[in-house]
């Protein structure tokens, strides 16, 4: 009734699909598509105003950039650490999410923002405080440092998740497997993991690509022996000397595999099993 008062004639949805169309143009489309443009550049004719697309278009940038030690460095620490944070992510987040999920937790919801606590707080105070520690406790400049102080900040995401999957689970199930005879452990590792797996999966999923993403604290803990992809990225566009060609190309090394990784969680996912993962059912 409202939406008819609104958009008469039943122009409502089309109206909104519009104006969500166009923001996600705007937003993600036009940028990626000038990302694109800006890594093959031609060196020598540039892109200046008012040329909306460069004049001439090379692999120059691609192959200067593939051809210093940097990049391949970079590549390798980023594809080394996200899937080692992910992997200790997941298994710090079955026990936790099991205990909030299936338990009656004394002070849950204490322990709810105490988990949630490393989102609410600023990067750049998590990576003075731990940064500072871990100088002490000589992991500092480490792979190792890298991948704790990374932990602290996507762990929650994975623990969220999992948490409400975990609360998804059917009861009956589980009192059906009991009853049949299934002791503490087979019933975890029969029935409980693969029924959570899916939330696992859309969990893995957010903790990848936010430890690949991840700059603040790999930058103020790793650095300068450690760079990952984002680290290196900065190099480029924070100086005093910005090279966008570079940058450029970075990002695109940086966004393939999370689009790919997106597009391969949402074919491998059923909707209702995403959506339980999300915490939506």
């Amino acid at each position: 009734m409202i939406g008819t008062r609104l958009f008469p004639g039943g122009s409502g949805p089309w109206l909104i699909a519009a104006l969500f169309f166009g923001l996600t143009l705007i937003g993600l489309i036009v940028p990626m598509i000038v990302g694109v443009l800006w890594s093959l550049v031609n060196p020598r004719a540039g892109w200046f105003p008012p040329n909306l697309v460069p004049p001439s278009l090379s692999l120059d940038n691609w192959r200067a950039m593939f051809s210093v030690p940097e990049m391949g460095e970079a590549a390798v620490a980023s594809f080394t650490i996200a899937p080692l944070v992910t992997a200790l992510c997941a298994a710090l987040a079955l026990p936790t999410g099991f205990a909030l999920g299936r338990r009656a937790v004394p002070f849950r919801r204490a322990i709810e923002f105490l988990v949630l606590a490393p989102i609410i707080m600023p990067g750049i105070v998590i990576a003075t405080g731990l940064g500072s520690m871990f100088i002490r406790f000589g992991l500092a400049h480490t792979v190792l440092g890298v991948i704790l102080v990374q932990t602290v900040v996507v762990l929650p995401f994975m623990i969220r998740i999992v948490t409400a999957t975990f609360e998804a689970v059917p009861q009956d199930l589980i009192d059906a497997a009991r009853n049949l005879g299934a002791g503490p452990l087979s019933l975890a590792w029969r029935v409980l993991i693969p029924l959570v797996v899916p939330g696992l999966f859309a969990g893995g999923v957010f903790t990848f690509i936010g430890s690949m993403e991840e700059f603040v604290l790999t930058f103020i803990v790793g650095s300068p022996h450690v760079r990952t992809l984002p680290v290196l990225l900065f190099a480029y566009l924070g100086g005093r000397s910005q090279i966008f060609t570079y940058a450029a190309v970075v990002t695109i090394v940086l966004l393939v595999p999370t689009i790919a990784l997106l597009f391969t969680a949402e074919r491998a996912l059923k909707q209702e099993y995403l959506a339980a993962g999300l915490g939506k059912m």
